[in-house]
């Protein structure tokens, strides 16, 4: 069976650390696949907050998740503290690509322990309709990259 194989591109845009909690783990005693979303919707939140943005609000408009992709590569436990890389892929008309990649350090060795990658549009929640990527968002990724 084949695998999702995700490429991180090398247009960084936000680090951030998070450490797993007790409550991101699961009967096999490592993060659930449940919490490894959830770390990825946090680095994310925290990168948008950065930008002085939050998914309700970015320039006047929300975002929506269209789609997500996890490659699990190892286990990750509790109290790792993940070093989540968030790079940015393709801006489309209406929205954008993130990839994450997480890693730990784990005996004197970095480890990668999951690759994601989320697709956003943007979205006019009391309108219940897409919108075009706003261009102030796209200055402020473009002066990051």
């Amino acid at each position: 069976m084949g695998r999702i194989k995700l490429n991180i591109p090398k247009d960084i845009v936000g680090v951030f650390d998070i450490r797993t909690r007790i409550t991101d783990i699961n009967y096999g005693n490592h993060v659930g696949n449940d919490a490894m979303v959830g770390i990825v919707h946090e680095a994310r939140v925290l990168w948008l907050h950065q930008l002085g943005y939050s998914e309700l609000n970015i320039e006047g408009s929300g975002i929506i998740m269209n789609d997500l992709a996890v490659n699990y590569i190892n286990e990750s436990f509790h109290g790792d503290l993940l070093h989540i890389e968030i790079a940015m892929g393709e801006i489309s008309t209406a929205g954008f690509e993130l990839y994450y990649h997480l890693t730990t350090s784990r005996n004197d060795s970095l480890v990668t322990i999951a690759k994601a990658k989320t697709s956003l549009v943007f979205y006019n929640y009391s309108l219940k309709k897409i919108e075009a990527v706003p261009n102030k968002f796209i200055e402020k990724i473009t002066a990051l990259l």
